[in-house]
């Protein structure tokens, strides 16, 4: 028989792992035409053209073997990745060494503004706890000695011009810190007060910061959600590519680049992200999944974690303008295997 279409059970050449019908069936022909799945499913009818298979199982080892070929050749849209790895980045991404290697403590992890927070936090709790306020929050005196701290002067004047720190919530780099700290079992509450917990005490005691910065960075990235930052939409597949974002700085982030520049890679990457911003009179959808990008993957993601400086280039309130380029802290915490 004579075949020239994918079937609903043959592997989805997108590269997913899942079948055509679970996968891209029905989105193939919709308006994101150059769709990374719909040019992989013109390749497979192509190949299959003027092809006569004896039985089902014949046409399924030739889609097979064909889709997997595809799936192990790199996409200019993938910026060198092929659709096997980048499954792998974004499914197995602790799991994956022929891939991407994370370092399990990484020199340098104690200067990350993560990691310095941390610091600030465990020197107030110190052997005695600190005591929450009502809401359960840290205290405020402490919340401005440690943006005192965390900024210089000049930083700090500069954002008590928007407010006072009068809550937790108003230091939100601190808060964050607090939360994230807590959900990698460091920090907890016990009789009262916030403490320091084993774990942390002993990793301070091992190495300092350095040995708590792992802790955090994978904390961050699987259990934090980074909407909490913001008021734009969930699209939570900014976080779950967390490693791409990586790969891209990686590999282009030797050179200060503009913040679009990582916009384009990622939309091109995936361009179906906009179909999940609902359209409204005021912001395109595509803006908003560029925005979110910007403010989530690289200032609060790699900039948060030290991984890359994301310095504001313009004093433009709404959309402004950033040159990203990646520091040191990056390459020490994971290591791509394969040219970048």
């Amino acid at each position: 028989m004579t075949i020239s279409s994918i079937g609903d059970n043959d592997p989805c050449p997108c590269g997913s792992g899942k079948t055509y019908r679970q996968c891209c069936h029905g989105r193939i022909s919709d308006a994101d035409s150059d769709s990374n799945a719909q040019r992989a499913a013109e390749m497979v009818r192509k190949a299959l053209e003027g092809h006569d298979f004896r039985s089902l199982e014949e046409l399924q080892a030739f889609v097979t073997g064909h889709v997997r070929q595809q799936n192990e050749h790199p996409l200019d849209t993938f910026h060198g990745l092929s659709p096997e790895r980048m499954h792998s980045l974004l499914y197995r991404p602790f799991a994956s060494p022929d891939v991407a290697i994370i370092a399990e403590a990484p020199e340098g992890g104690a200067t990350a503004p993560i990691s310095r927070l941390f610091g600030l936090l465990a020197l107030a709790i110190g052997d005695q706890g600190l005591k929450p306020t009502a809401t359960g929050n840290l205290p405020r005196a402490v919340c401005r000695e440690a943006a005192r701290s965390y900024w210089d002067e000049k930083a700090y004047q500069d954002r008590m011009q928007f407010g006072a720190i009068n809550s937790e919530p108003d230091f939100l780099e601190l808060h964050v810190a607090r939360l994230t700290a807590e959900r990698a079992g460091l920090i907890r509450k016990y009789q009262g007060r916030f403490r320091l917990t084993r774990d942390a005490r002993r990793l301070l005691s091992d190495n300092g910061l350095a040995a708590i910065y792992p802790r955090l960075f994978r904390t961050y990235v699987e259990r934090y959600n980074w909407g909490y930052w913001d008021r734009y939409p969930d699209l939570p597949f900014i976080q779950h590519a967390f490693l791409f974002t990586l790969y891209l700085l990686a590999r282009y982030g030797t050179t200060w680049r503009p913040h679009r520049f990582y916009e384009d890679t990622f939309l091109t990457a995936f361009p179906m992200l906009v179909r999940e911003v609902p359209p409204n009179d005021i912001i395109a959808p595509e803006q908003t999944v560029r925005s979110c990008y910007t403010w989530r993957a690289l200032v609060h993601f790699a900039g948060f974690l030290g991984l890359a400086v994301v310095e504001p280039v313009s004093d433009k309130l709404l959309y402004p303008d950033y040159r990203v380029k990646a520091l040191p802290l990056l390459a020490k915490t994971v290591h791509f295997p394969m040219p970048t």
